[in-house]
């Protein structure tokens, strides 16, 4: 083989005028603003899957505090100041024990019991919205994402039979950048949708797992403040101190 022929076949080889950058060139403006929509949905659904498990995971791992340091105290106001601060857990106790401080300043204030235990059911209300703060986001990116994808699908279409139209017939070079885009939106739109759906499901049900415990927690404070002190969940003792071994006597001779 020469020298010529190489280079005759390197010159019939045919060139790729169908791929993602074409199509998009093709969709103009419309595309490219659908795509840059579908990126800052994708971006800030995996911001707010990365950070709420961050959170979850920090609330979770300080509920370990509350059973191995809450309930060892003698009192409640004792055992908050043993819990992290700025934690889920220690706003529930400081509730408590402030719930506890205004029933005994307040004449007709009815059952202690029953005003903790609304004090306390407004503190949980006050947390899982936090923990839930941002999943709307990702449930709205799960219903909406396919649609917008939908909109570059009927508007690839759309150009793809005008140019039929305008040719007088369908081929195929005419209608397959228009097709290829139309395409290429409705995968983007469900490729975005589809970790949104998935993120919102698994962190929710992570926060009714949270919400469970908190709700643990509180019916325990509740349930030591009615008996004064003498029901409160058991907890393992703490380990002894390790001491240092003492060297065995001198044998004497």
């Amino acid at each position: 083989m020469n020298l010529y022929t190489l280079t005759a076949a390197a010159t019939d080889a045919p060139v790729n005028e169908f791929g993602f950058w074409k199509a998009m060139e093709e969709g103009g403006p419309v595309a490219w603003s659908i795509l840059a929509v579908m990126v800052i949905m994708s971006v800030g659904s995996f911001y707010i899957l990365f950070t709420k498990l961050f959170e979850q995971n920090k609330v979770m791992n300080q509920y370990k505090g509350v059973k191995n340091s809450y309930w060892r105290a003698a009192t409640l106001k004792e055992g908050a100041a043993k819990l992290e601060k700025n934690s889920a857990w220690r706003q529930l106790a400081d509730d408590a024990v402030t719930a506890q401080d205004h029933h005994g300043k307040m004449d007709g204030a009815g059952d202690e019991i029953h005003f903790v235990e609304e004090e306390l059911a407004h503190s949980q209300e006050t947390i899982n919205a936090a923990l839930s703060g941002g999943l709307s986001f990702l449930a709205s990116v799960g219903a909406t994402a396919p649609f917008i994808g939908l909109l570059g699908t009927v508007i690839g279409i759309y150009r793809a039979l005008i140019n039929i139209g305008i040719e007088g017939s369908a081929s195929i070079d005419k209608v397959a950048g228009p097709v290829g885009e139309a395409l290429i939106m409705t995968a983007i739109g469900l490729l975005v949708a589809v970790p949104a759906v998935l993120a919102f499901n698994w962190l929710q049900s992570r926060n009714r797992k949270i919400a469970a415990l908190m709700v643990d927690f509180s019916n325990d404070i509740v349930a030591y403040i009615g008996s004064n002190g003498a029901i409160k969940p058991a907890v393992t003792a703490a380990p002894a101190a390790k001491t240092a071994a003492k060297p065995a006597p001198a044998k004497k001779a």
